[in-house]
Parts: C-alpha cells; structure tokens; sequence
C-alpha cells in the first residue's frame, strides 16, 4: 500500500484551507467551473511552460542544484521552478491529473512558508531534511484539493443527492477533477462512517482468476473511529467479498452488495460497497449501513 499521502494535523489543515480560499478568491476562482487552475496560479504570477516536463530538463535542473535537490523517488509528474514561476508538468499524464499536479506544484510556491525554503533548494542552497520534504508534499496535495473542490463547495453539491459513488463521479466532473479525487474527497469530508479502498487495476493470474492489489485506502473520519484501522489485506480476488465487487469485463461498475467488516477489535459490522472501475484503478465505495441514511 502506499504511504500517506495527505494526513496533516487540524491546526495545518486550517493553515492551509485560510491559503486556498485565498488563492481561488484572487484567482477569481469561486463559483467557476470547472475550476480555473490556469487563472488562480496566474494570480500568483505562476505559468505551466510550454515545454513537457522530460528527461532533458530533468538532467538540467539536477545539474544545477547539484546535491541538493529533493528527488522524487518516482516517475517525475511535475517541477516547480520557484524563481522562474514556471511549472513543468508530464504532459502524457491525463488532463484531469494534470489540473491536480499543477496545483500541487503551484501550493509549493503560494503557501508562505514552503515559497522561500523551495526557492533556495532549487538554487542547491539547502537541502531539506526527509521528514520536512514529505511534510511538504502532504501540504501541498491539502492545497491542491482544497483549491480543486473549492473548499466545501464540492460535497454541498454532492449531499444533495442519496449517497452513492455515481455522486462523486458526477460532482468532480463539474468541478474538472479524476475520478480518484472525487471518490476521495466525497469520503475524507463525509460524516458517514465510510471509506474508499482504491485497487491497481486487477492482473489476470492462474491461480486466483483475478488479483488486485491494495493502493490506499482512505477513510472518513467516523469510519475511522467506528472501526479503527482494519487489516486489510495486500490483494484482492473474486474469492474475498472485496474482490467481488471488482467489475469485470467491459462493465465499469458494480451493484451494491453486503459485505462485512471486522473492527480492530473484532467487531462485525454490515456494510454496503460497491464499485468503479478505470483503466488504471479501481474504486470500492464502502459504507456502514447503520449510517447510510444520514445526511452526508
């Protein structure tokens, strides 16, 4: 499974959330849909080059820095040249990925306190220990969803309609965000106990069929508190109710089904969940029933 990838602390999150409302109120970005990334970076005096993001450039800015540079331990997706204003970003990535990466690069250099400490790294002045690098990271993709969705605008939206991962997927549309964004943000807000498992997409094995392995899974906080941290397992197949749910063939998604769920204290609870699949991944929507018909 992946590392965390955004959990900071109330305080941060509140540091963070003052920054983007700020960002999509210069940027004229409120209300307007789907959110124009390219206007609020621009009210920053930050552009995207016209120029992809390769290997090339890659080589030139290593050189430059030298030692210091904080690599990626990736596939490089996007770079921000803090002095330049200038955000490099893979252009083979989709367009609603792209919109994500922009943001994440641009949060580097609007949140005060990354914007100098990123400039000088670029200059190999200083290099930054691993734990402040990654906290970094965690702000900066804060930053970027909190600017995608708005700030709340996105689940108000969402809450309208009966809870379900079709209403995520529609929503984030408008707001011009992937999938995977949508289907997490919808969770990481919701006051339902609820979570998204998000799978690799599935690889045909002899021995099981089918087998999906475990990419993040993303709890809502009374998910959490209800079940504590399950132990999930590292994959997934059509023999296990999780992989069940994983559509197949060309269907994209799958029915609602029961399911049950263990606590960290050996609990069983009745869940719902049920599924969306992309060429790259796949989504299970998972939801206690004994909240399911509370408002989101």
């Amino acid at each position: 499974m992946k590392p965390d990838d955004s959990t900071i602390t109330p305080q941060e999150y509140l540091r963070i959330r003052r920054e983007a409302e700020k960002a999509l109120r210069e940027g004229g970005g409120l209300g307007r849909f789907p959110t124009p990334v390219d206007d609020i970076l621009a009210a920053h005096k930050l552009a995207v080059a016209d120029v992809a993001l390769d290997a090339g450039i890659l080589r030139r800015f290593r050189m430059k820095a030298k030692a210091a540079i904080k690599r990626a331990m990736e596939k490089v997706l996007g770079l921000l040249h803090a002095h330049e204003g200038l955000i490099f970003i893979d252009r083979t990535v989709r367009a609603v990925k792209q919109s994500f990466l922009k943001l994440h690069e641009g949060g580097h250099a609007i949140l005060p306190w990354q914007r100098r400490m990123y400039a000088v790294t670029e200059d190999g002045e200083l290099n930054l220990e691993h734990e402040i690098a990654d906290q970094f990271e965690r702000e900066a993709n804060v930053f970027a969803t909190e600017v995608m969705f708005q700030l709340d605008g996105f689940l108000t939206e969402a809450r309208d309609d009966p809870f379900g991962i079709k209403v995520p997927l529609r929503v984030g549309k408008k707001y011009g965000a992937s999938a995977y964004a949508a289907i997490r943000e919808y969770v990481r807000k919701n006051e339902r106990a609820c979570a998204v498992v998000a799978l690799n997409a599935p690889e045909v094995v002899p021995s099981d069929g089918l087998r999906a392995t475990l990419r993040r899974v993303v709890p809502s906080p009374k998910f959490r508190a209800e079940f504590g941290d399950p132990n999930w397992p590292d994959a997934f197949t059509p023999d296990d109710e999780i992989g069940a749910c994983i559509p197949v063939g060309q269907k994209k998604m799958s029915a609602p089904r029961t399911i049950t769920i263990v606590d960290a204290g050996g609990g069983e609870h009745a869940c719902v969940a049920e599924a969306f699949r992309t060429p790259f991944n796949v989504f299970i929507l998972i939801h206690a029933r004994s909240t399911l018909g509370r408002a989101a």
